[in-house]
């Protein structure tokens, strides 16, 4: 079972990169909104009941793989790294993918914010992010954390041998599928 997480800020272009990624080793992909926005046609992200059920829904999708025969499982994440339970939370999904005898890839995304503002309202976002389509409330959100929390790592933060960071910045999300399957040898 091979497990890669694929993290960054908001539209670095993890879904993207984790489709091109799906169709070229056949893996699963599980991108964060798709439990985000299936919750919030009942409940906004936001609230309690909304992140409890966003949780849940990730946490059975998890043990589910983790226990299958699936050759594996791609999930993007936002990971603040000023946050501690984000690096909880990414250590612990890890953990259960290996306690289970697979192998965890971290890798994660970073582009500038001019570049993310123009990724934000690419149609290929939209059309898999019903929560994005307000794209002037998207860019807000995605200036609003850019200046509230730190995005991507720093040098030798992150010390995990199946682990690679890439600039995306000017590159094509197959290319960079291309980089991280031969980074790990997927």
């Amino acid at each position: 079972m091979k497990f890669v997480i694929i993290f960054g800020p908001q539209a670095v272009g993890k879904m993207t990169v984790g489709q091109a990624l799906a169709a070229q080793t056949g893996l699963k992909l599980f991108h964060n909104h798709m439990s985000i926005d299936f919750v919030s046609s009942f409940f906004d992200y936001g609230t309690p009941a909304g992140k409890r059920l966003v949780s849940l829904i990730r946490q059975e999708i998890f043990e589910e793989v983790s226990k299958s025969d699936l050759e594996g499982l791609i999930f993007t994440f936002v990971w603040a790294f000023d946050l501690s339970g984000d690096r909880d939370y990414i250590e612990q999904i890890s953990d259960l993918f290996e306690s289970r005898g697979g192998i965890v890839y971290w890798v994660e995304l970073e582009a500038d914010l001019e570049e993310r503002k123009k990724r934000n309202k690419t149609e290929n976002r939209l059309l898999h992010k019903p929560s994005k389509r307000d794209v002037a409330w998207s860019e807000g959100e995605l200036v609003k954390t850019y200046e509230q929390y730190r995005l991507n790592s720093l040098p030798g933060e992150i010390d995990r041998s199946n682990y690679i960071k890439i600039d995306n910045f000017g590159r094509e999300a197959d290319e960079v599928a291309q980089m991280i399957r031969e980074r790990f040898d997927l």
